[in-house]
């Protein structure tokens, strides 16, 4: 298992780049979901102010 992790003496180099993957893919995910909120905000009060008038 320990030859796993040590990547055949890549470790230094694979490791950090799975990390820097996962943490860019999850701020790409909390971006998306907060656009996203904001999209239906923006929407809510659109038809909201149509349905007014």
């Amino acid at each position: 298992m320990a030859e796993f992790f040590a990547m055949g003496g890549f470790a230094a180099f694979v490791w950090p780049a799975w990390l820097t993957v996962i943490v860019l893919m999850a701020g790409i995910a909390v971006a998306s979901l907060r656009g996203l909120r904001q999209a239906q905000a923006t929407l809510d009060a659109l038809e909201s102010e149509a349905e007014r008038t």
